[in-house]
C-alpha cells in the first residue's frame, strides 16, 4: 500500500496535500491515523469535496518513512500521472 509513495511523485505535508487536492492534481491521499483531528479534518474535507480516495496509515512516522523523509508527516498526496 505504501509502496506507491516510493514509486510515484508525492507531495508531503498537510498544507501541500490540501493545495494539491483542491487543484485536482491528487490521485490518492495518505493520512496518518495518529495525527490531530484539527489537522486531518481539512484534508478529509478537501478529499471529500474533490472525490479523492484516502488511505489511512497507522502512524505519522510510518507515513514519513514511506515518503522517504526523516520526519513525521500527517498527510501525503500521490500526484496524477
Amino acid at each position: 500500500m505504501l509502496d506507491e509513495l516510493k514509486a510515484g511523485i508525492v507531495v508531503v505535508g498537510t498544507r501541500q496535500t490540501v493545495k494539491t487536492v483542491k487543484a485536482n492534481e491528487a490521485r490518492l491521499v495518505y493520512l496518518a491515523k495518529d495525527a490531530d483531528g484539527h489537522i486531518t479534518d481539512e484534508v478529509e474535507s478537501a478529499c471529500k469535496n474533490n472525490n479523492v480516495e484516502i488511505i489511512y496509515v497507522d502512524s505519522m512516522e510510518d507515513l514519513g518513512q514511506a515518503c522517504g523523509i526523516e520526519r513525521k508527516t500527517a498527510a501525503a498526496a500521490l500526484l496524477k500521472e
